[in-house]
């Protein structure tokens, strides 16, 4: 099969783009004609606080890679959508509803002549503007089929659509995930228990770190805590909020971007990762800890409940609860516990993962035939 994936992908950051370039290598490792259509400007600097892209890529970068696409040029949206016309499947990765204009310019370019499946890695943002609804139903209802990550989004994306909508559990795009002819890295030795926690990645929120913060504050007084990564909109209200409850020499901010040379230090210096979200879709930090050897406190919200095993690799709580997160932690501190649940984690074989999320991407339904697409323009 001749396939198009249009997406992010390096030296575009962040998991949108490993998954995006994961896929197209795991697609062209099951025998079909990959290409990736990509971005030389995804879009303005103003929607997005943060460096957009990195000097060099954290994964093995796709070959068949064309980075045309530009949020300042709409004459280029529908000239790749011209391009895909004589593709099979045409794969739209949609990270955010700012995404959705090019996207309609290319579905005009290709004419119906080609099955769409837009591939959403959130239906709608965590935090909404008025125009994300309109947006993304402009778009679900111009596709063949949709795909997603969780049964509440599936969910969501049937209220914006009558198009099909199936669910595949997202696999992992690490940057040391093995993938046919690449070799993954390999966790450093622990050291024994450091009595300090992690928060990684970009810090938003509907990632709760205030929840965290305020539990640590409530829990083992011994307790440390690294906050790694960027802050979306500024680091002064964590700092602020940080002082108030008393927890300047616990809490280490450490504000940026984290390289993946930087990560395997940074876990193994962690009992423990907490992701104390208030909602979620999917995360890829539950399979990069256990990479890394580290078990998982977590709330009970998008996949966490299925991908931490409660008492045994990790920790579960219920969200936006700090009592909850606060016992959480003083369960992982009691005698003996960090040992065990560490002895729980074992890393996953994400090769069948990837095998059924193909399957699935590829059973998405795509609507008439092109001759019946055909007969319509």
């Amino acid at each position: 099969m001749r396939i198009a994936i249009v997406g992010p992908t390096f030296p575009y950051k962040g998991g949108g783009a490993h998954h995006t370039t994961e896929l197209a290598h795991r697609l062209a490792a099951a025998g079909h004609e990959v290409t990736l259509e990509s971005w030389r400007a995804q879009y303005p600097s103003f929607l997005y606080p943060g460096k957009q892209t990195i000097p060099a890529p954290e994964g093995t970068p796709f070959p068949g890679t064309s980075r045309e696409l530009s949020w300042r040029r709409p004459d280029g949206w529908l000239s790749a959508g011209r391009r895909l016309r004589s593709r099979d499947l045409v794969v739209l990765a949609v990270l955010a509803p700012v995404q959705v204009p090019a996207y309609l310019g290319m579905l005009y370019g290709l004419r119906r002549r080609t099955p769409v499946v837009a591939l959403c890695h959130n239906v709608l943002p965590h935090e909404r503007k008025p125009y994300d609804v309109p947006l993304m139903r402009a778009l679900l209802r111009r596709v063949d089929g949709v795909l997603v990550h969780s049964a509440e989004q599936a969910e969501l994306a049937r209220s914006l659509t009558d198009r099909p909508v199936r669910v595949a559990e997202m696999p992992a795009h690490l940057p040391t995930s093995p993938v046919p002819g690449r070799v993954a890295g390999a966790a450093g030795p622990r050291t024994g228990e450091q009595r300090r926690l992690l928060f990684f990645g970009m810090v938003r929120p509907y990632k709760g770190l205030d929840v965290l913060l305020r539990a640590l504050a409530a829990g083992p007084g011994d307790v440390g805590l690294t906050v790694a990564g960027e802050f979306w909109g500024g680091e002064d209200e964590t700092r602020e909020l940080v002082a108030r409850l008393g927890l300047a020499g616990r809490v280490d901010l450490r504000p940026g971007y984290v390289p993946a040379q930087d990560v395997p230090g940074l876990f193994g210096a962690a009992d423990a990762l907490v992701l104390p979200y208030r909602s979620a879709t999917a995360s890829q930090n539950v399979w990069m800890a256990y990479e890394h050897g580290v078990p998982v406190i977590a709330t009970r919200i998008g996949g966490f409940g299925e991908q931490v095993r409660d008492g045994v690799d990790g920790l579960v709580c219920e969200p936006d609860d700090v009592g909850s997160l606060t016992g959480a932690i003083e369960r992982f501190y009691a005698r003996g516990e960090p040992a065990r649940l560490r002895a729980g984690v074992r890393p996953v074989d994400h090769g069948p993962r990837w095998a059924a999320y193909v399957d699935e991407l590829l059973a998405t339904p795509a609507g008439p035939s092109n001759a019946e697409r055909q007969a319509e323009t």
